[in-house]
This record gives structure tokens, C-alpha cells and sequence, in this order.
């Protein structure tokens, strides 16, 4: 196999590289979506958007209108997308590409996939969620700890079935 991360998994031309990262964002989004509906189903709803469009704001949850709590709960899932994608590529060095799905191999995918659900879970709980204020934090930190946790995991189990299929068109 050739040394370089694209070509190493015999999927990609390293040509193709920006438009696999970029249907990784898309793939992203996607997982937003499908994480939209998990979060409106649970008892806290869509205050983990709030609470992080109020980090990124520097104003209060209370502050944050519903279409502000949108863009940045959707702009993180593109974000989570791409840096799946620059992820994957690395762990195609590293790791046995395993069967192929779509164009991508199992392995790699899976590992990227589950380290990314990991960190945004983990910086929401011990970056986003503390800075936000000290009401939620003390009051419903850990509801809203365990609505990211579930909504998190709906996210990434959204992108391990949507990435390949996308991804499929490079």
C-alpha cells in the first residue's frame, strides 16, 4: 500500500481528499439532524444547544433565541464531521482498513467515529457546561450531562450509517 493516508486504504485518489472532508461535513450535519430528534424527545429538549450558543456568545442560556441555539448545534455537527474525516485519515495509516463500506473501511471508520462522539461529549461536559453558568451548572448539570451523553450517542451512531453512504461518491 502507498504511504500516503489517502491512498494507504486503496479507496482515494489524495485529489479527492477536500471533497472527502467536506462530505464528512455534510455527513455531519446529517448526524445533527438525526441528533435533533433524540434532544426534543428528552425532558431538558434542546438545552445543550443553548447552553453551548451561550458559551460561544458570552451571553446566558436565558439570552440565546432558538434559531442562534440552531446554527451553532448544527455549524458543531459539520465541525464534528470534519474532523471525523481528517481523523480517519490518520487512523488509515495506523490501523487494518477491515471490509469496506461504501468507501471507507470499517476499522478506521468505526475508531474515528466513536473518538469523535467521545470528544464532543466530553468537551460539552467539562468545557462548555461549566463555563455557562453557574445556574445550570449546579442546578441541572448533571440532566443536561446525561441528555449530550444520549443525544451525543444518537449523533454518532446518525454519522457510522450515513458517512459511508455519502462518502460512497468520491
Amino acid at each position: 500500500m502507498q504511504p500516503v493516508a489517502l491512498a494507504v486504504v486503496g479507496l482515494f485518489d489524495p485529489g479527492e481528499a477536500p471533497l472527502f472532508v467536506a462530505l464528512c461535513a455534510l455527513a455531519g450535519l446529517v448526524a445533527s439532524f438525526a441528533m435533533d430528534v433524540a434532544m426534543v424527545q428528552q425532558e431538558e429538549g434542546f438545552t445543550p444547544a443553548y447552553v453551548a450558543a451561550a458559551v460561544l456568545l458570552r451571553v446566558s442560556p436565558e439570552d440565546v433565541g432558538f434559531l442562534g441555539a440552531n446554527v451553532v448545534h448544527h455549524a458543531v455537527g459539520v465541525l464534528a464531521g470534519a474532523l471525523y474525516a481528517l481523523l480517519y485519515l490518520v487512523l488509515a495509516l495506523l490501523l487494518p482498513v477491515g471490509p469496506v463500506v461504501g468507501r471507507v473501511g470499517v476499522v478506521p471508520h468505526v475508531v474515528a467515529a466513536v473518538v469523535v462522539v467521545l470528544f464532543i461529549y466530553s468537551f460539552f461536559a467539562h468545557v462548555v457546561l461549566p463555563r455557562a453558568g453557574r445556574s445550570i451548572y449546579e442546578e441541572r448539570s448533571t440532566a443536561v450531562c446525561g441528555q449530550w451523553l444520549r443525544s451525543s450517542l444518537v449523533f454518532g451512531a446518525g454519522f457510522v450509517l450515513v458517512a459511508p453512504f455519502l462518502t460512497a461518491v468520491v
